[in-house]
């Protein structure tokens, strides 16, 4: 990735941050977005430690005009202008999980779901189209609980599902590659222990943004099993 920008949203723990230290590693500017201002600021710090050009803005996903100015500055990070990859990591999730049956909802969590895990990625991806290089790749991180009906998950799992039609719209619409990566059960604070640790799968980001097929990318969901046939 020497030479690209890239931009993580949530980019401070979980998937996020070990996919921004794994672009990093990987050579690109890596500029990260989230609500913390504080962790932006030691997450910039520690990438810059480690070697890497590194930006952050203090990014609210819910807000578009937070989401502007994070790309906007993206653009300019890097040595050769532009965005040559998206990661729409940031998300929420109230309650805990398994146990948010959709008929015991709050009309609260239901809202703050969609507006951060679904129509923050539509924000996302709208305001980096105008500073994508030609070749940029989308990706939107997902899981199982969009597409399996398993109880207890409510609105959150209705927000993801959110999140995949979103990428798979507009890699309808438009000419870059947007697609959604499923990295299987991971332990973050959204799912809770028992998963694979961030840092393991973030060279699964790595390859979807630099190497996995175009094709097979644009519009759906890659998992565990095609990255590990691809790169084993």
């Amino acid at each position: 990735m020497d030479g690209q920008t890239a931009v993580v949203t949530g980019g401070t723990r979980g998937i996020g941050r070990a996919v921004a230290a794994a672009f990093a590693n990987a050579g690109a500017t890596v500029v990260v977005g989230a609500r913390d201002g504080d962790a932006v600021e030691e997450t910039v710090a520690a990438l810059e430690d480690a070697g890497a050009t590194a930006a952050g803005v203090r990014t609210d996903v819910r807000d578009e005009l937070d989401v502007e100015r994070l790309l906007e500055t993206a653009s300019r990070a890097g040595s050769n202008g532009g965005i040559d990859c998206v990661v729409a990591a940031a998300g929420v999730y109230h309650g805990d999980p398994g146990e948010t049956p959709t008929d015991r909802e709050s009309y609260s969590a239901f809202d703050d779901h969609w507006r951060t895990n679904g129509r923050g990625v539509f924000a996302t991806i709208r305001e980096a189209r105008p500073h994508l290089n030609d070749g940029a790749r989308v990706l939107v991180p997902t899981g199982a609980v969009a597409r399996n009906g398993k109880p207890g998950y409510g609105s959150y799992a209705i927000s993801k599902a959110t999140a995949e039609a979103v990428a798979r719209g507009f890699a309808a619409d438009t000419e870059y590659v947007v697609g959604c990566l499923d990295p299987g059960r991971v332990a973050t604070r959204l799912s809770g222990a028992g998963g694979r640790d961030p840092d393991e799968i973030a060279p699964m980001f790595v390859w979807a943004a630099t190497d996995a097929p175009a094709d097979e990318l644009d519009g759906a969901v890659l998992g565990l099993r095609e990255w590990k046939r691809a790169t084993r």
